[in-house]
């Protein structure tokens, strides 16, 4: 039976704004993306001042607030194939993909310069060979990839149309020389608009400095950029203040503040949920080989916490954390994460840090960093020899002991491209022999009563809530 114990949390009503918690997790993104920390949250005070600039309705501000604060939603959907193209760390090429010049001659020199950089000499004259040949394709398919996803989710987490079209519309041009659909002008969403401009702003601002993303923003008005929306920027952009806000150490607090008033939307527990899920998709589109695995990794969490009877409202929580044990993966290379081979050490160690980047992540949500500890203790050991802090079984909740046998289960029976799923009988019978050591035996016992009948199956998708932000 359940017993509630010194590190269990308290149960409460959530009490975030939407802001706070997208913010948190805006990290995440900034990790899959590999730029500096705070990049969305920067790009999001940039959009957002520029929206306000425009004289837009508060309706219309807080669409470009969380359109710009989200548009990298679907950047993990294209970081494997990124990694497998350019022949290198998928998160190092995009970081340093968009600080490239606008002209066709300067995404040459980028593929000469940066394909395969680390890669044997084989693999990247490959590489680079087929990228001269399909370049277009293979770019167009990327963003497609990217825009098309982060859309998708975005309506997951309840976002209205005009959000969703501003992240599919991302890397459209002005002229009609963007990607995927090339349309051009106010065909391209304003907020997409705003969106562009504000992400290079920021990319060359925090890599060269103020001069030189201004710089940038009106060589690119006209082809890039609406010219109305560059001018607005550029005038806002002289002050040496509007530079020193976006380097101030309270700025995530600053921003939040510029979330209109009284459209202030606060979180409940069904849109918690279908955040959780949203973000659980933007951590297993990361790899090829995880679909569905946080979301089944929450469901055997949750399954096995009702058999040992903890409370629904404490299994809720739970399955939560299960769900986004992984957030820490979107900061650690495709390179590493589809290695086919032996990591060596220094491969490990970054491997490694992921669970520490899942309690960063988490600590971040004031309504979930009390399962921050809980979902990145995953990879912890009963026996001491697991990671990051080599806890053992005295320091090891029980929370914890269920996301890692949920986890080990999940690893050893889905199907994967290289194999079959793995038969019941077969993967109980290796996680058996872990018990005590990686597994609890109490949690492992109620695996097995969960499963006495197959491997349970994922219920129906719901809807966890109306479109709130219409």
């Amino acid at each position: 039976m359940y017993q509630k114990h010194q590190s269990e949390f308290e149960i409460g009503a959530p009490s975030a704004s939407l802001a706070e918690v997208l913010g948190a997790f805006s990290y995440a993104l900034d990790l899959t993306e590999g730029q500096p920390q705070g990049h969305s949250v920067r790009c999001c005070w940039i959009g957002t001042h520029i929206a306000r600039a425009l004289g837009l309705s508060e309706t219309e501000v807080r669409d470009v607030f969380y359109a710009v604060l989200l548009k990298d939603l679907g950047c993990s959907s294209n970081a494997a194939r990124v990694a497998e193209l350019f022949a290198g760390d998928d998160r190092y090429m995009k970081f340093t993909f968009k600080q490239i010049g606008p002209k066709a001659e300067d995404f040459g020199a980028f593929i000469l310069r940066e394909t395969g950089r680390d890669a044997d000499a084989q693999e990247r004259d490959q590489a680079i060979a087929h990228l001269g040949v399909h370049a277009p394709e293979i770019m167009t398919g990327l963003i497609d990839t990217r825009c098309t996803r982060g859309a998708d989710i975005a309506r997951q987490m309840h976002f209205n149309e005009d959000v969703a079209t501003a992240i599919a519309h991302l890397d459209e041009h002005w002229d009609g020389s963007g990607l995927p659909s090339g349309i051009a002008g106010e065909q391209i969403h304003l907020g997409a608009r705003i969106a562009l401009l504000a992400q290079v702003a920021d990319v060359f601002f925090m890599a060269q400095g103020p001069d030189v993303a201004r710089a940038e923003v009106e060589s690119r008005a006209g082809s890039w950029f609406d010219p109305q929306l560059a001018s607005v920027f550029l005038d806002l952009s002289k002050p040496a203040g509007f530079w020193d806000a976006l380097v101030s150490p309270d700025l995530e607090a600053r921003l939040f503040a510029l979330e209109p008033a009284q459209l202030r939307v606060d979180v409940d527990e069904d849109w918690l949920d279908d955040i959780a899920a949203a973000f659980g998709q933007v951590i297993d589109a990361k790899s090829p080989y995880t679909g569905g695995h946080s979301e089944r990794v929450g469901l055997f969490a949750d399954l096995i916490a009702a058999h040992l009877g903890m409370p629904p409202p404490e299994r809720r929580r739970l399955r939560r954390a299960a769900m986004l044990h992984d957030v820490g993966k979107l900061g650690i290379s495709s390179r590493i994460l589809e290695k086919p081979g032996k990591l060596n050490e220094a491969e490990w160690d970054v491997m490694r840090s992921h669970a520490s980047q899942t309690a960063a992540i988490l600590s971040r949500i004031g309504v979930m960093a009390d399962m921050a500890t809980i979902a990145a203790s995953h990879h912890e050991r009963l026996d001491g020899k697991g990671y990051p802090l080599q806890l053992d079984s005295r320091l090891i909740s029980l929370e914890t002991r269920i996301i890692t046998v949920a986890d080990f289960f999940d690893a050893v029976t889905a199907a994967r491209p290289y194999r079959d799923a793995m038969p019941l009988d077969r993967a109980l019978a290796i996680m058996r022999n872990e018990v005590g050591g990686a597994l609890d035996a109490t949690v492992f016992a109620a695996l097995e009563a969960i499963t006495a009948n197959g491997i349970p199956e994922m219920p129906l998708p719901e809807i966890g809530g109306a479109f709130l932000l219409r």
